[in-house]
């Protein structure tokens, strides 16, 4: 049975776990797999998902109580923020039932500190990304190969190309990943791993932002309208004040649509400074979250803004900090700079620049400060 790495990472016997990630990461199935694969403690665990209608019209904590009841010690809770307030629910079993462990797991659009629940000084938080070009060669079971720093890349990626090249065709297998192997579903989805894609985005405006946030139809309409437009642009930044009258909003809605939707893992915005929820600056470009979102939400994809996709998402999920750069396409961990293009891109517009990096798509490895694109899928 093929684990995700965070399943490793995590502490199961931690009181309280929370798994957060956008939808169709695999966060059920990582619940279900522990599950599984510890038959002694299944006896004495249960898992529900808060999505259920069952819900309607019982309370979670009756449920919580009975199991207490009946010597159950692990509770999973799935969806759970299907539950308002969720904050308040999990901090009620967390202090009243003492002896329960309890893992629970949510959308990518929570607000993990929000309300009057506070659990940051209870929990243990993890976030489920979408697989890594490595993983996928994994899942695809052309090989198991190791994750590799920044810093290891940066310096030995001819020898670490190389090593893998002799063992894989990753040039080959780079391109179905770029179109259709983001997200672990995929081999079961099959023709229709695009359209599943679209339904999962459609699902977390229409159902699961509502559900975290306080926001209207109205608002989840101009989101919806707003994503089709940005994603037939990106990376391109429109102008955001014809944006937004074509959305009927103003600036300050218009900002908080853009970040909601970042939040969702559904956009990946790049600023040349950070923004705080109070002061929401707008970003200097915005992409897709990954490429496989770009596939099912465009017609047609633009194989450069294909490549620096790859590039910001695979850095991001490997949790480094990735800014817009006065030259160059990107700052990264604010030292190194890199220009992202096909096999010829050379160093014409980052030429003297310290520290900095020509990223080629099309060639299997790279040579001094030019490394094939394919290789920064293999940091996490």
């Amino acid at each position: 049975m093929h684990h995700r790495p965070l399943y490793a990472e995590i502490d199961w016997d931690d009181r309280l776990v929370c798994i957060k990630g956008a939808k169709g990461t695999g966060k059920t199935t990582m619940m279900l797999q522990y599950l599984k694969e510890h038959p002694a403690e299944c006896a004495k665990s249960f898992y529900v998902s808060l999505d259920s209608l069952w819900f309607a019209n019982h309370s979670p904590l009756d449920v919580v109580e009975w199991l207490h009841n009946n010597g159950f010690e692990r509770l999973f809770l799935d969806e759970v923020h299907y539950f308002k307030p969720w904050q308040t629910l999990v901090k009620n079993i967390y202090d009243d039932y003492p002896k329960m462990k309890v893992v629970y797991s949510g959308s990518s659009l929570m607000k993990l500190n929000a309300g009057g629940g506070d659990l940051s000084r209870r929990q243990r938080t993890y976030e489920l990304k979408g697989l890594s070009f490595r993983e996928f060669l994994e899942f695809e079971g052309v090989g198991r190969f190791e994750k590799h720093s920044l810093e290891e890349i940066l310096k030995n990626h001819r020898v670490i190309a190389r090593e893998i090249v002799s063992k894989a065709k990753v040039l080959k297998h780079f391109g179905k990943y770029l179109e259709g192997g983001y997200y672990p579903f995929y081999k079961s989805a099959r023709g229709g791993y695009h359209e599943r894609i679209s339904q999962i985005v459609s699902q977390m405006l229409e159902r699961d932002w509502p559900e975290t946030e306080d926001v209207t139809l109205a608002t989840v309409m101009k989101a919806k309208k707003m994503l089709m437009i940005l994603a037939e642009s990106c990376p391109q930044v429109p102008k955001m004040n014809e944006l937004y009258a074509q959305l009927e909003t103003d600036r300050n809605q218009g900002l908080k649509i853009l970040y909601a939707l970042e939040r969702a893992g559904i956009l990946s915005l790049l600023s040349s400074k950070s923004a705080s929820l109070g002061n929401l600056s707008r970003p200097d470009k915005i992409y897709c979250d990954n490429t496989n979102i770009m596939h099912a939400l465009t017609v047609g994809t633009n194989s450069g803004t294909v490549r620096e996709t790859f590039f910001l998402n695979q850095l991001r999920c490997a949790g480094h900090k990735v800014s817009y750069p006065p030259q160059g396409d990107f700052l990264v961990d604010g030292r190194h700079l890199f220009e992202v293009g096909g096999r010829g891109k050379g160093f014409m517009q980052i030429k003297d620049v310290p520290d900095s990096y020509v990223v080629n798509d099309g060639v299997e490895t790279g040579i001094g400060n030019k490394i094939p694109l394919w290789l920064f899928g293999f940091l996490y």
